[in-house]
């Protein structure tokens, strides 16, 4: 049996990672309950509330019985509480981002390397989303022929009244780069088949009136697959309006040889009832699927990861190449930004 500890409960992500892996068939010990901001502690409290609370992060270290520690800490954070996870022998999931410097990112590679441990981010966009999980079958099945580029779009609420102070603070949240458009680069690496990429265009922004202008608001970043003929742009913001009944429109498109695909993740503003909408277009014609029912398999993966040594969730090198070119397009963009 796989158990599993929190150690940063400062996201909301966080029950997300404790549900899926619970419902995996893995046994949660508990949560440190330091925290950033008191309503997630209240909802893991609320959701939860069989969970053990402590006050000492090796309490949990410290136990053999342990095998995976989790992290949806405050996001400059979650590097040094995965290293320090690995250190005492544990495997580790983490929220995105779960690094916010190259430096981070370089010491996380070096802590894999000399213990062996398994270091996992969960990007949520795609590995719990039954309409991309879709999209990944359709394109293996030759649906749309080659893919040669993926257009990502990326709106999130901000919610500024609930969010708590490193939300707005770089150099905790790592840039808007580095953290949400993560998702993307892992998107169009996956979809496309990409094994490596480079950053051809990057820029960040700040165009809101109730934020400091030092608050990243807006992303945009241009990718070209530097193992096949993909291209990708990805667009990111915190602009989501308050009338949309979801944090944020995610929408992803697919363009490939002999087909496309378009996905609204979460809902279709004026149409169908519910999420994960896709929308197929190939020679034969074009169709909505529902992919409601697309079972996720992330979390089983990774519990199956965490007992047999295996990477089948999601390997450390996609991981690892997802983390620097999110990184790398935060770098590219604060270079070429002006005041």
């Amino acid at each position: 049996m796989i158990k599993f500890a929190v150690i940063g409960i400062d996201h909301r992500h966080v029950f997300e990672l404790i549900e899926g892996l619970t419902s995996a068939g893995a046994t949660c010990a508990g949560y440190l309950s330091t925290t950033s901001d008191a309503r997630v502690l209240q909802g893991i409290e609320k959701r939860f509330p069989q969970l053990r609370a402590v006050d000492n992060a090796d309490e949990f270290l410290q136990d053999p019985t342990i095998n995976l520690i989790v992290t949806a800490g405050v996001p400059s954070e979650r590097a040094q509480i995965a290293i320090s996870a690995m250190k005492h022998g544990k495997d580790v999931l983490s929220d995105k981002p779960g690094v916010t410097s190259h430096e981070q990112l370089e010491q996380l590679q070096a802590t894999v390397r000399e213990t062996g441990r398994l270091f996992a981010i969960c990007f949520s966009e795609r590995m719990t989303v039954p309409s991309v999980t879709t999209a990944q079958r359709l394109i293996a099945e030759g649906a749309v022929g080659e893919v040669i580029h993926t257009l990502g779009m990326g709106p999130h609420r901000l919610n500024r009244a609930i969010r708590p102070a490193w939300f707005f603070d770089k150099k905790y949240y790592g840039g808007i780069l580095a953290d949400i458009a993560s998702h993307h680069v892992d998107q169009f690496l996956v979809l496309t088949g990409s094994t490596d990429a480079e950053i051809a265009h990057a820029s960040v922004a700040h165009f809101g009136k109730t934020t400091a202008n030092d608050f990243q608001d807006f992303g945009e970043l241009s990718l070209v697959s530097t193992t096949n003929r993909a291209r990708g742009y990805c667009r990111v913001d915190w602009f989501t309006p308050d009338g949309l009944p979801t944090w944020g429109d995610g929408r992803l498109f697919i363009a490939g040889t002999e087909g496309s695909i378009e996905i609204r993740k979460y809902l279709d503003i004026e149409g169908r009832a519910g999420t994960d909408h896709l929308f197929l277009c190939d020679r034969s014609g074009t169709r909505h699927v529902d992919c409601t029912n697309e079972p996720i398999t992330f979390f089983a993966k990774l519990v199956n990861d965490v007992q047999n040594r295996t990477q089948l969730a999601v390997s450390h090198e996609h991981t690892f190449t997802v983390c620097r070119l999110a990184l790398d397009a935060q770098a590219r963009a604060e270079q070429v930004q002006k005041p």
